[in-house]
């Protein structure tokens, strides 16, 4: 919105120069975001105790150890995305260029995942359903955004170009033109993130510190995927418009450490899935539009092994009848072990710090 205030006049005041660079709007929607978040936190989450929609903690005799460590957490308010969704759109919409396709991609998938998230957090506080919405309906939700969203690109006349494009990361030259199968795999990267994400999601200050660090790191990706002379230079593919994701990309990570704010340990709110849905489906819906889907792997690496770790449980127990961790997804087999919670969201997020490290550098080591 500001740039379309105030970059017309420029020529009034050379000043309003500054509103045609990204690196400008990117820094000032994450401050915004971060403010927003810190700001609005607190009469919000006041407001989610008042309406009484509380943390319920699993029970049972094998959650019996995990429950006795987390029974402090009973009650606490969650919902806590609406926070993030909060600061994340209006930053965006101050600070982005609206008109860019991939700026009114990237909003729709947010707030589409965003209220699937609502829906089930609601329908499981208040009362209506243990578990909320069942997960075949979720997934519905998730393959029909990723179905529309990769068709959206296939045959729209900007991108249906590049679309069908896969990038492997480590490989010099190896860009594999997958057609139609193009539609598929966004639907596979959709649906991976905004569950990998949401099994993340379990300690506190957890997935929103991972969360930020992936922001950050995709908002530097969608930079130079939108800027024709580093896309050159880093002989990646050059996508027009790409580089207004950086502004979403910079609110999301800006947003994540206001949320961090009340989140960190003892938390005072949590995401639920209202967040954790829109969040992991936001970072998958950057990647497909930057064309950067398998660079999601290396800059996401704790949500892969999270989702890999629950995985591999529910196959091991089901083909073996035995458990190859304690407790999934991994961080619970780590808290089984008896390690503090505190030490394992920092050693996690210490771990998605290399990986976003690692995720940048396959850019140039090829």
């Amino acid at each position: 919105m500001f740039y379309y205030i105030f970059y017309p006049l420029r020529e009034v005041w050379f000043g309003f120069n500054i509103f045609k660079y990204i690196t400008f709007r990117a820094g000032c929607a994450a401050v915004m975001a971060f403010l927003i978040t810190v700001i609005f936190g607190k009469p919000i989450i006041a407001k989610l105790k008042s309406l009484k929609v509380g943390e319920h903690i699993r029970s049972g005799k094998y959650y019996e150890d995990l429950h006795e460590r987390h029974k402090g957490k009973e009650g606490t308010p969650t919902m806590g995305g609406l926070i993030i969704l909060l600061a994340v759109m209006l930053a965006t919409l101050f600070w982005a260029r609206l008109a860019t396709l991939q700026v009114q991609v990237i909003i729709i998938s947010s707030l589409w995942l965003g209220v699937i998230g609502f829906i089930d957090d609601w329908i499981k506080l208040r009362g209506f359903g243990k578990r909320g919405l069942s997960g075949k309906v979720k997934l519905a939700g998730q393959v029909i955004l990723g179905l529309g969203i990769g068709l959206y690109l296939l045959y729209h006349p900007e991108t249906g170009s590049y679309a069908g494009h896969l990038r492997i990361p480590f490989y010099k030259y190896v860009l594999h033109d997958i057609g139609i199968f193009s539609v598929l795999f966004t639907i596979l990267v959709l649906v991976g993130s905004t569950n990998a994400v949401n099994l993340t999601d379990g300690l506190d200050g957890l997935a929103i510190g991972c969360l930020s660090i992936a922001a950050l790191a995709f908002a530097a990706l969608a930079y130079v995927s939108g800027h024709a002379q580093f896309a050159k230079y880093l002989q990646i593919l050059y996508i027009p418009g790409a580089g207004e994701l950086t502004v979403f990309c910079a609110a999301l990570g800006g947003a994540g450490l206001g949320f961090l704010w009340f989140n960190a340990y003892p938390a005072q709110v949590f995401m639920g899935d209202t967040g954790a849905l829109a969040c992991g489906g936001a970072i998958g819906t950057v990647a497909v539009l930057i064309k950067k889907e398998l660079f999601l792997i290396l800059i996401g690496g704790v949500f892969v092994v999270e989702a890999i770790s629950v995985i591999l449980q529910v196959l091991s127990f089901k083909l073996r009848g035995r458990r190859v961790f304690k407790m999934a997804p991994l961080h619970h087999h780590f808290e089984m072990k008896h390690i503090p919670e505190t030490k394992i969201t920092v050693r996690f997020w210490i771990c998605a710090v290399i990986s976003a490290l690692i995720g940048l550098g396959a850019l140039k080591m090829r």
